[in-house]
């Protein structure tokens, strides 16, 4: 997988958090989804066929202490962003007709440091140097006080929201954001019962309250919160002599502190899609939902057939009882030899 590739698929790395029962991503033109300890990848190929097969998940939570609530938000974070980008590179594969081993050991190693790297410095090291310069033009106070981390949240809102605006116009882009469409919707058809099928999915909502892209959202806020307070409190407790010993400190320290922050905002997600329709059910899903607006797009019907497929092999076995109608694709086990038409 390219540098582009990882730097396209970045913001749906991140805000890809799993979800109960049925989580999904978008991919290269097709959508992976989840469900147990499986996961489907449907992709439609260059030929206009669509082709899906069925892969173990890659675990960290196996362990049941990191099943724990507040604890099991940054191994799910972890476990995520590696599936996805082995889901990606797939997909990748699918579209270019390669022939090349997929991503493992140290090549997807190096390409989950390299994800984690932009992420640090999009969200964690150019907010906090864009604080400094409104401290150096005197519309903001030192890193010890409250208005810093307030310029250092709003730095990370609209890098965000920047970066998603600027790569929506791009037409492969684009086309990603509408498969995360067709996932929503297809997950939606699946959880109000009844048939399941392209049709049925095209007449749900494309914005579903457990998206990662609230979960991010979350991450944000909550950072905002956990930094102004933590922060000044540790260097209360120990400041070292020097700017820049002291700046590199309290990154380091943010960076600590993404894993405290992904576990609340883990459960946080978790509780507000559990919540019923009411004012607080809506005060925490209402700007999660609305941001949704920026990473999904209408779909169309052959994008929400491959949705459709995807969902129905993630389920496997679990389909008996539910009447889910895809439209015809090819099986692709880890052996090509083996394919198989359904």
């Amino acid at each position: 997988m390219t540098m582009r590739h990882i730097l396209r698929a970045l913001p749906a790395l991140l805000v890809r958090a799993a979800c109960p029962v049925v989580g999904g991503q978008a991919v290269m033109e097709g959508i992976m989804m989840r469900y147990g300890e499986t996961y489907a990848l449907a992709v439609r190929r260059p030929d206009g066929k669509i082709s899906s097969r069925r892969l173990p998940w890659f675990s960290l939570t196996r362990h049941a202490l990191f099943r724990k609530a507040f604890v099991r938000g940054f191994p799910v974070l972890l476990e995520t962003l590696v599936n996805g980008i082995k889901a990606l590179n797939r997909s990748a594969e699918v579209q270019a007709e390669s022939t090349e081993e997929p991503l493992e050991g140290w090549h997807l190693a190096l390409t989950l440091v390299l994800a984690l790297l932009m992420a640090v410095l999009l969200f964690v090291v150019a907010p906090h140097g864009l604080s400094l310069l409104m401290q150096w033009i005197g519309v903001g106070g030192g890193v010890e006080g409250l208005s810093f981390h307030l310029w250092d949240g709003f730095y990370k809102c609209c890098i965000f929201m920047g970066y998603i605006w600027a790569i929506s116009f791009v037409p492969d882009i684009r086309r990603v954001f509408q498969y995360h469409g067709a996932e929503h919707k297809t997950i939606h058809a699946f959880e109000a019962g009844g048939i399941v099928d392209a049709a049925a999915a095209a007449r749900m909502s494309r914005l579903h309250p457990r998206c990662g892209t609230t979960f991010l959202l979350f991450v944000i806020c909550i950072s905002i919160v956990l930094h102004a307070v933590l922060v000044p409190a540790l260097l209360a407790l120990y400041t070292p002599q020097g700017s820049i010993a002291k700046h590199a400190l309290t990154i380091s320290f943010k960076l600590l502190l993404v894993i405290p922050i992904s576990a609340l905002a883990y459960e946080l997600i978790r509780y507000a899609a559990r919540l019923p329709e009411g004012i607080w059910a809506d005060l925490l899903r209402t700007p999660g939902l609305v941001l949704q607006r920026l990473t999904t797009d209408e779909p169309d019907r052959a994008q929400l057939e491959v949705a459709v497929v995807a969902l129905r092999e993630a389920l496997g076995e679990e389909t008996a009882g539910r009447d889910i109608r895809t439209a015809d694709y090819v099986i692709e086990p880890e052996s090509p030899d083996q394919a198989q038409a359904c």
